[in-house]
């Protein structure tokens, strides 16, 4: 005992050297990778900023994009990850041109490789990433989308009336954030696969499904008991059973029965290949329809909050929409709005894209730089550095007064998404745009319609409650508080439809 006392005596000097010795090359390289750009001048070592990010993400994020000011750029430190943010949208497009190996590397989220696992479109490259594109193509046709609008209306419809009972015919206010992420869970769990999901699968697929939303918010510490180890762990579940529900429809396709749902629509197209495709394998189709669950099930849910709290604090724009729809659709018909009517709500489908564009809900896209990229004269990315274009930015450039507001700036007369189209972000650029882009936008269209034909609605307001919230997309920070009623004598009468 007395020798090694003695021993730690001897070598604390060096043990403490050595750290200290650590910490000084680490703040060096984050100033030597930092150059020029603003940021901080001293980080916290080893987790650098990660504390002030998940205490509060928005104003973290908000510093970070007051910092890059008329540069467009800054930097910061993350868990040993040098990150540059960038607000300008040209820059962001340099991003955006250059996923490749020897460039951009997309990750979607800081950690993404280790909490989504290795089998997930956007980490796909040249040959690889365009025959699994090609694969998805049938999923989206005009055949596939008008079998999903069906769905998607009856699951809007049943929430829609869980909602008016719950707050008991409008006499108490209800915060709608998690009622959106339920609707929007089974809408994708059943759009996406169906019926393969039996009662209690969707209940585990629930559970793990809350368990990546924590993770994805919290450090990345990948020990047991720490969120984001628990997350990987539902990750690594969820994709298993997406799997099981590939491996049923091909069964089903190769039978020659109806597509019902999307994965049908994939699996029909694979199942007439001779030889299969690559990445068609049913852990490789799990992994690829975790991918899209993640980007319609949160990006939906932030959607569709706030399109409720930008449409009533709007008053002239639901009586617009209201009017609109109830030239196409009336809930007395008892009949579902087909994809027809849903092309003729143009203004229903102007106020869509002004959500996202005002509201997008993936405020950033995460990238991992490959090798040193010369982005500006005066600024070299370096090898391993987190890159973050900022779409939210890029929303609010370019745009006729981009702070308001405004659906009409998509009319026929102004297009203002093809006139400023390249900083209309929300989806993505490039490659690796969004695929799912119109099934969110119907999805999107089809809730308002529905939400603000069949109720009135009125924000409980309180300090604060429209402040953005990170959850993991955005949201409100109230959640969307609102006062339900009902406003037409009944609802459609599902049975026959």
């Amino acid at each position: 005992m007395v020798f090694s006392v003695s021993l730690f005596a001897s070598l604390a000097p060096y043990v403490v050297s050595a750290l200290l010795l650590f910490l000084l090359l680490e703040q060096l390289s984050y100033l030597v990778k930092k150059r020029n750009l603003p940021g901080p001048l001293f980080v916290p070592p080893i987790i650098g900023n990660a504390v002030a990010l998940v205490r509060d993400p928005t104003s973290f994020w908000d510093k970070q994009s007051a910092a890059a000011g008329i540069s467009g750029l800054s930097a910061n430190y993350l868990i040993g990850k040098f990150i540059v943010y960038i607000k300008d949208t040209e820059l962001s497009h340099q991003i955006f041109a250059n996923v490749r190996p020897d460039a951009f590397h997309l990750i979607g989220h800081p950690f993404g490789k280790k909490l989504f696992g290795e089998h997930n479109l956007i980490y796909m490259f040249g040959e690889d990433h365009k025959s699994v594109r090609r694969q998805i193509a049938p999923n989206f046709t005009p055949k596939a989308l008008s079998t999903y609008s069906a769905v998607q209306q009856l699951v809007i419809l049943r929430h829609l009336q869980r909602w008016e009972e719950s707050t008991s015919g409008g006499s108490r206010p209800v915060s709608l954030r998690q009622l959106v992420r339920e609707l929007n869970l089974e809408t994708s769990q059943t759009v996406f696969v169906g019926t393969y999901l039996d009662k209690e699968a969707t209940n585990r697929f629930r559970t793990d499904y809350n368990l990546f939303n924590l993770g994805a918010m919290a450090l990345p510490f990948d020990l047991p008991g720490f969120a984001f180890s628990e997350a990987r762990r539902a990750v690594t579940r969820l994709v298993e059973t997406l799997a099981i529900c590939a491996g049923k429809s091909k069964v089903r396709m190769a039978a020659g029965e109806k597509p019902t749902c999307l994965i049908d629509f994939w699996m029909q197209a694979i199942v007439e290949e001779n030889p299969p495709p690559p990445h068609s394998g049913d852990e490789d189709i799990g992994g690829l329809l975790f991918d899209f669950l993640f980007a319609a099930q949160d990006a939906s849910t932030s959607s569709l909050l706030w399109a409720v709290t930008l449409l009533e604090s709007e008053p002239e724009v639901l009586n617009r929409v209201r009017e609109e729809v109830a030239k196409i659709w009336s809930p007395e018909s008892n009949a579902l709005i087909t994809i027809d009517q849903l092309a003729e709500m143009k203004y229903t489908c102007s106020v869509a894209r002004e959500v996202v564009r005002y509201r997008p809900p993936a405020t950033m896209v995460p990238h991992v730089a490959a090798t040193d990229f010369p982005l500006t004269e005066s600024y070299t990315i370096p090898k391993g550095a987190i890159v973050l274009p900022s779409l939210f930015d890029s929303s609010f450039q370019g745009f006729t007064e981009p702070d308001r507001f405004d659906p009409d700036r998509f009319s026929e007369t102004r297009q203002e998404d093809q006139v400023f189209k390249r900083n209309f972000l929300a989806f993505g650029w490039g490659p690796h745009q969004c695929v799912g882009q119109r099934y969110a936008l119907n999805h999107l269209v089809l809730f308002i319609a529905m939400f603000s034909s069949l109720f009135d609605f009125k924000r409980l307001r309180s300090d604060g409650c429209d402040d953005i919230v990170y959850c993991p997309t955005i949201s409100p920070k109230d959640g969307c508080t609102v006062f339900l009623s009902r406003r037409v004598a009944k609802y459609p009468n599902l049975s026959l439809i």
